[in-house]
């Protein structure tokens, strides 16, 4: 299996585990996702995150959206 293929099963994975944990349907968790570019910030940080457990991951993914909105 190719890289880019692994990184997007890793994704699918992601938004699939941020969809159940905010409990929001798939269009609101791709909109987020789009808005606030974690697409790009899971493509990035792949070597490190897919290591981690759902929770941990989610959390993360909350936390980097949470500071977005900041901006």
């Amino acid at each position: 299996m190719d890289t880019q293929h692994t990184i997007e099963k890793f994704i699918i994975f992601c938004l699939e585990g941020y969809k159940a944990a905010k409990q929001i349907d798939g269009n609101e968790a791709l909109k987020d996702f789009e808005e606030y570019d974690v697409f790009t910030y899971l493509t990035e940080g792949y070597d490190v995150l897919h290591t981690q457990g759902k929770q941990y991951i989610v959390a993360d993914i909350e936390e980097y959206i949470a500071n977005r909105k900041k901006r």
